[in-house]
């Protein structure tokens, strides 16, 4: 497998990765790649799938947690921001909690997908449709950012701006 899109972008700006820590799949090429132009990888992974010997053994830093909802939280900790490259349900399930959270307030980080080849075109018309029919507001909906190319991606989440309201969190 060559080189995921994006990662001489990131080389270029000098861009760290915070990542699953696997060694395996697209993640664990751009993971290697990004090593490999110099930058800082770590890897956030939980101890189930270090021990069916997935876990990178040659990043920068390789945080061992418990959970998968552990791993999700401590990848918000540690990332400024968030891309989402082709992928399946996790990739899609961590976008959007990560989305979630930026409109409830939890982070103002900027949440992008890299739209590789047209793999998200179909993924725009929900969100669309979600804004015109009234549930989701504008603001959040224009909160993901698509881009077709890494630097036009990273550009714009050099750019990026929360809306001034998001859902304020409640505290019990």
């Amino acid at each position: 497998m060559t080189a995921p899109p994006g990662a001489r972008a990131r080389g270029r700006r000098r861009l760290g990765l915070v990542y699953g820590g696997g060694r395996v799949g697209m993640m664990g090429v751009l993971a290697d790649a990004v090593l490999a132009h110099g930058g800082e990888v770590t890897g956030v992974i939980p101890r189930h799938l270090v021990e069916r010997e997935v876990a990178h053994d040659g990043v920068s830093t390789l945080h061992v947690v418990t959970t998968m909802h552990e791993r999700k939280a401590r990848m918000v900790e540690l990332a400024d921001a968030f891309i989402a490259l082709p992928g399946g349900v996790g990739t899609l399930e961590e976008l959007f909690e990560v989305w979630a959270w930026a409109q409830l307030g939890l982070h103002a980080k900027p949440c992008g997908v890299l739209n590789v080849e047209g793999y998200y075109d179909t993924l725009q018309a929900p969100v669309a449709r979600m804004v015109a029919e009234g549930f989701l507001r504008p603001e959040h909906g224009a909160m993901v950012l698509f881009a077709d190319d890494p630097e036009v991606l990273l550009d714009r989440f050099a750019d990026y701006v929360p809306p001034p309201e998001r859902w304020p969190v409640l505290r019990g």
